[in-house]
């Protein structure tokens, strides 16, 4: 079996080979590490993943282009979930199918009409806004109502959404899938004072027991994505009504946090290799 999976272009500012080394455990020699930007000839693969194609949110019709260029190419996840997938507005599609996420509003230009409007809709005083295309919290911005909008942002189509509390009082879930089965969890913590939970901004992380209405979130999370995953992140925060509410569904190059699964990657590594398209 021929496995790819795709990377980031040389000099990516967040630190991946670290992962890399963690699926050449898994694959051995059937594993081949091919830049997401200019991979190169796909077709003898048995199967590609995306995930560690970190970056391409800032390229996106480069994304958009290659994802049509691979049409026919065997994608674990299928290239219409990561076309899909690439665009948060994504949260949007899955309200109307019965998800329940963190309150949304999307903003084709962002200004400050979009962000009065949203603390009327929220009733919320601070805000988080993010880029629809996006990753690694780039472009992500936490505002209180006398906090002007960033300039990188302003005009920039954008989801906006109250601060929930409880990230910073009980911290960011993430439930991980392969094949559709539960695998592992984690809690993610911000650094204090932040709201960002990734790595490179403090945050911290640990093995945790998913309440069942998390895991109930997560299910229907999954159901409704174009096509089922076979691998797949679920991040999600409690909300005041102590109810679970869906932050993102992360489908394209999800860290895995294989390190905190019981059997440090194996349900992953069979459902890659017990993968039939």
């Amino acid at each position: 079996m021929r496995i790819a999976i795709l990377t980031p272009l040389d000099g990516y500012y967040v630190e991946w080979e670290t992962h890399a080394a963690g699926y050449r455990r898994l694959f051995g020699d059937a594993l081949e590490l091919r830049t997401w930007a200019d991979p190169r000839d796909l077709s003898g693969f048995d199967v590609i993943m995306p995930l560690l194609a970190w970056g391409y949110q800032r390229e996106p019709a480069r994304w958009y282009a290659l994802l049509d260029r691979w049409e026919g190419l065997p994608f674990a996840n299928a290239l219409q979930t990561l076309r899909w997938n690439t665009d948060k507005a994504y949260l949007l599609d899955m309200e109307t199918k019965g998800v329940g996420i963190v309150p949304t509003r999307l903003a084709p230009t962002l200004g400050s009409d979009d962000m009065n409007a949203a603390r009327d809709a929220f009733r919320c005083e601070t805000l988080v806004v993010k880029p629809t295309i996006s990753g690694g919290a780039e472009g992500t911005y936490r505002l209180g109502p006398r906090d002007p909008i960033p300039v990188d942002v302003l005009g920039a189509e954008m989801l906006i959404q109250p601060m929930m509390p409880s990230i910073a009082e009980e911290g960011e879930y993430s439930l991980f899938h392969f094949g559709g089965c539960f695998s592992h969890a984690i809690l993610k913590r911000p650094a204090a004072g932040d709201f960002r939970v990734q790595e490179q901004f403090g945050g911290k992380e640990a093995m945790v027991e998913p309440p069942a209405t998390a895991l109930a979130l997560a299910q229907v999370a999954l159901a409704a994505a174009p096509a089922p995953p076979l691998y797949a992140r679920t991040d999600m925060v409690r909300a005041a009504d102590g109810g679970f509410r869906l932050m993102e569904l992360e489908l394209i190059e999800p860290a895995l946090f294989l390190d905190h699964a019981s059997d440090a990657g194996a349900m992953f590594a069979d459902a890659v290799r017990g993968w039939t398209g």
